[in-house]
Order: C-alpha cells, then sequence, then structure tokens
C-alpha cells in the first residue's frame, strides 16, 4: 500500500464509521462487514472479494493507532482524497507533488511527479519519504511496509476432531467438550445427529493473524449402533418380524420405541417381507422437526415344522390357487 492509496481511499467510509469512531466500533464494524463479505460465505463472487480485501485494508489501518494518526494527518492535508497530480503540458498544474516541492525547497517542477523507488533501490527520496519527515521519521509507509497494519487480516486455521456418541445420546442431543490447543471448548450436538456428520462450529479454531478471525472447529460425529434401532435423518428405522399366519391373515402387533415404551402397529393381510409401515411421531425430535418410525416387515420362516403344522402347510398349497410369483423373472434378468 502506497503513500498515494491512503489519499485516495477513505477508510472510514469502507468501513461505514465516522471519523470519531473508537477502537470498539471500528472492531465491531469490522467484523460484521468482513462475516459479510468473507470469501467462504460468497464463493466464486469477485465484487464481495473486493470487499472483503478494501475492509481488511481499511481495518488494518485504522485498528493501529500510530498507522490511524498518520492517515488522519495526511488525509487532512491533501484535503480529503483526491488524486493530486501534475498538469499535462505543464501549465501550472498546482498539484500536490508542487505544493511538497515548494515546502521543501522547489525541487519539483509542474511536469515533475514524486516516484516511490523500490525499497534499497536508486534515488530513495519519494513521496512516501517526504510523508515519512513530515511525520517525524517513523517509516509510516516505506519502513513500515511490513508491519502488521499493511497486511490483510487472515483467518486462522480450522482445526479437526471426532467424537463419538451412544445410539440414545446422538437422537437425543448432547453438550461435549473438546480440548484445542490447550483451551477446553464445549459445543452442543443437536438431537438426531447421524453418523459421519461433520459440525462447524465457528471461531473456536486456532487465531487469526493480522486482526483476523480465529478458525473454525469442524467435529465428525460417530454413532455407536444400536442392537435394535438405526438413524435416518429424523427418523428411526427397525425390523419386525411376524409369521407366515400374521403375514398372511394380517394382525396387530406391539413394537418398542426407543424412549422405552411400545406402540400398538397394524399389519395388513398380504403384508410381504420388506414393506415399510410408519408409526407417526416416534423419530427424533428436535426443535425444526419430529420424525417417525419406520418398520420394516420381515416374515419369519420356520426352520422345523410339526407333522401337523407340515400338514397343513401342503393342504393349503394344495388349495392355494397356483399363481406363479416368478413370472417374468428371467425376462427381467436378461433385459
Amino acid at each position: 500500500m502506497t503513500g498515494q492509496d491512503w489519499i485516495e481511499k477513505d477508510f472510514y467510509s469502507a468501513l461505514g464509521v465516522p471519523k470519531d469512531a473508537d477502537d470498539a466500533a471500528i472492531k465491531k464494524a469490522y467484523r460484521k462487514l468482513a462475516r459479510q463479505y468473507h470469501p467462504d460465505q460468497n464463493p466464486g463472487d469477485a465484487s464481495a472479494e473486493a470487499k472483503f480485501k478494501e475492509i481488511g485494508e481499511a481495518y488494518a489501518v485504522l485498528s493501529d493507532s500510530e498507522q490511524r494518526q498518520q492517515y488522519d494527518a495526511v488525509r487532512a492535508m491533501a484535503g480529503g482524497g483526491a488524486r493530486f497530480a501534475a498538469g499535462p503540458g505543464g501549465g501550472g498544474g498546482n498539484g500536490f507533488e508542487d505544493v511538497f516541492g515548494s515546502m521543501f525547497g522547489g525541487g519539483a517542477g509542474p511536469n515533475e511527479r514524486y516516484q516511490q523507488y523500490p525499497q534499497g533501490g536508486a534515488g530513495g527520496g519519494g513521496f512516501e519519504d517526504i510523508l515519512s519527515s513530515m511525520l517525524g521519521g517513523q517509516g509510516g509507509f516505506r519502513g513500515g511496509r511490513q508491519r502488521a497494519g499493511f497486511t490483510t487480516p487472515q483467518k486462522g486455521p480450522d482445526v479437526a476432531a471426532e467424537t463419538t456418541l451412544p445410539f440414545r445420546t446422538a437422537v437425543e442431543g448432547a453438550t461435549v467438550e473438546f480440548t484445542v490447543d490447550g483451551r477446553k471448548v464445549k459445543t452442543k450436538i443437536p438431537a438426531g445427529v447421524n453418523d459421519g456428520r461433520k459440525l462447524r462450529i465457528r471461531g473456536k479454531g486456532r487465531p487469526g493473524s493480522g486482526g483476523g478471525d480465529a478458525g473454525d472447529l469442524v467435529v465428525t460425529v460417530h454413532v455407536a449402533p444400536h442392537p435394535v434401532f438405526t438413524l435416518d435423518g429424523a427418523n428411526l428405522r427397525m425390523t419386525v418380524p411376524v409369521t407366515f399366519a400374521e403375514a398372511a391373515l394380517g394382525t396387530t402387533v406391539e413394537v418398542p420405541t426407543l424412549d422405552g415404551h411400545t406402540v400398538k402397529l397394524k399389519v395388513p393381510a398380504g403384508t410381504p417381507t420388506g414393506r415399510v409401515l410408519r408409526v407417526k411421531g416416534r423419530g427424533v425430535k428436535n426443535a425444526k422437526t419430529q420424525g417417525d418410525l419406520l418398520v420394516t416387515v420381515q416374515v419369519a420362516v420356520p426352520q422345523k415344522l410339526s407333522k401337523k403344522a407340515k400338514e397343513a402347510l401342503e393342504a393349503f398349497a394344495a388349495e392355494s390357487d397356483h399363481e406363479d410369483v416368478r413370472a417374468g423373472l428371467a425376462q427381467r434378468a436378461a433385459e
């Protein structure tokens, strides 16, 4: 950032604060705008990226009391921010450089411009050197180019963490504590978190640099399996076995719920294996939704039959309509 940049750019306007704003107001305004225009929040938006850089430059100067004092002095001397240059053709431009020339012995005519030389390069007596001498030789431009005030604020690195929750805790939600760089960080795990889900906790990662925000804590949640239930979004799933007679004739069965109660579930006549029946409102409950209990019916086939049971099934088979339940299977397989 050059001295001419300080003359041209209104950092107070960039942050939307008055010139007499205190440090707290400047920091508050910067944080609000940084969140609004951060590239992570506006992927691929070039204008937002440019705005983010602009407010970063403004905050870098205004948050440093020494540089803010220098900036205010330069702006006051320049009259508020227009670019001053010698008039074309040498015709009495009375530009900003001419003013400095007259103040320091007329070293530059109306057709000459002060130039910033590379650090350590030839000449050395450029525009920034003149401003530096006027402001007490503090090196506010040339010598301070590597100071924090001239760097764009950088967000701190994210920190990754993992946690494994018991199934019931994942369904009901919990508060979990992590240790990040020696700091204790507590975060709330929402009810119904599924296995493998990543949760981002803003500002709980490593510190930023140059006034930038801290990084985030990214938590990968693992859920321990349950012997009966599984999580599917906000729904709970389970499998309930029924006998062949119950599936064929229909029945009402009692099924357990995660809260320790039971509900009655009607199994319609002719229910095949794999059909899913829904019990409303018996899934995950949180602030946003109320899930259901999804029950998959599994027809249990007996491994051993008594003589009478076998005779009854044979009689049933003889009395059936002999429908070919595998009709068209080979044709569909050939497609």
